[in-house]
């Protein structure tokens, strides 16, 4: 049995000319007062995370491919094999059911994933055979993240 579905990567927010303003004003600010303080290497640190937050900000989420199969679970071009998941937990509450994914691996140790046009108790049921269930909750760097619409 194989579960397959499409999600996007976040939810995308416009932003307005204000929002962008506002994120050059703070920044300059901010690397001002570092200036001020004598640390020109933050100030240059505050203006690239900046430019970089309104560059992201900018960009539209990508379609994801989401597969859950014997093998593992497939984000997009990344195999998570089951040896590879530590636990997982279907969170239902909110619009959007998420699959919240505990991994060993280095670069994205914490995978959270919109269940759509998929059943979520489907989800739970399938992975409950090859993963052990542990109540998790969605970290909260990414709902800091969810809210600048990255």
């Amino acid at each position: 049995m194989v579960l397959h579905w499409t999600a996007y990567d976040h939810e995308h927010i416009e932003r307005g000319s204000d929002w962008y303003w506002a994120l050059g004003i703070f920044a300059v600010c901010a690397a001002l007062t570092s200036i001020l303080f004598h640390d020109v290497l933050f100030a240059i640190l505050i203006i690239l995370a900046a430019v970089t937050l309104g560059m992201l900000a900018r960009t539209p989420p990508e379609l994801t491919e989401i597969e859950i199969s014997e093998k593992g679970i497939r984000v997009g071009d990344t195999m998570h094999q089951y040896h590879e998941i530590i636990s997982f937990w279907v969170e239902e509450h909110g619009d959007v059911p998420l699959l919240l994914v505990d991994t060993i691996k280095f670069m994205s140790p914490n995978l959270i994933i919109p269940i759509e046009h998929e059943d979520a108790s489907l989800v739970r049921a399938y992975l409950k055979e090859h993963s052990k269930e542990v109540h998790m909750k969605e970290p909260i760097a990414h709902k800091i993240l969810e809210f600048f619409g990255l």
